[in-house]
Formats: structure tokens, sequence, C-alpha cells
């Protein structure tokens, strides 16, 4: 029984958080790896905000250049956030083998210094 305890201890999902300021707004940055995708939260009020899918397109024909298709499961569906969401996503998926991943994203400020400052707040969280 002592080993099944002593398994249960260990942590079996990895995750990592980073907080620091972006432009003046406390951001927070948590990203946690699960055996199919990786979850990245962004915020800068504390909450999930909207939650979006960003996986590898497989129908494209130039390996070089892979395509990656956004779907908002939660939250505001607008072009803003698919734009947003590309960009701070890809190379998460890249880096971590082509895995799919699932963002939520609550950000008062998206501007592209603001986006540059965050990716690499991710990139300093990095589980994958």
């Amino acid at each position: 029984m002592t080993t099944g305890v002593n398994k249960m201890s260990e942590s079996v999902i990895r995750s990592k958080q980073a907080q620091r300021e972006v432009n003046g707004i406390s951001t927070e940055v948590v990203c946690t790896e699960f055996s199919n995708y990786i979850f990245v939260v962004l915020t800068q009020y504390g909450k999930i905000g909207t939650l979006i899918s960003v996986t590898p397109d497989s129908r494209s024909n130039d390996l070089s250049t892979p395509t990656f298709s956004t779907k908002v499961l939660l939250g505001k569906d607008e072009p803003l956030t698919h734009v947003c969401a590309k960009n701070l996503a890809m190379f998460v998926s890249q880096e971590s083998g082509n895995r799919p991943v699932l963002l939520g994203l609550a950000l008062k400020d998206s501007s592209i210094d603001a986006i540059k400052q965050i990716k690499e707040m991710i990139k300093s969280c990095q589980v994958w």
C-alpha cells in the first residue's frame, strides 16, 4: 500500500508559472503539459478568459511552413483573438513536436510590444 501513496505524491503534471509587469500591467503566465496538449494561460485579469484551441493543420502541402487552425471554445470570438492566439501559441506547438495548444487569453494590452514580452514569459515557463 505504501508504494501507491508514494506514486500518488509524485507530480504527474508538469507546470510552470511566471509573473511580471508588461507595460505596467501585472501579467501571469502558466504553462502545463498534458500528454496530448500544452495548456497555456496568459492573464492580466487573474482569470482564464477566452479559451482557444490552436492546432497544427495536417492538410498543409508545404511542411517547411506549417499552418495552424484556431477555434474559440469559450469567450469572445473576434478576429484579434485569433491573431493573438496564433502569434502566441505557434512556437509552443512547434517546439513541443507539433502538439496542439489550449490557450486561455485574458489580456488588457494586446499591442505588438506586449505580445513580444508575453512570448518571452512563455519561453521562461517551458514545460515541453
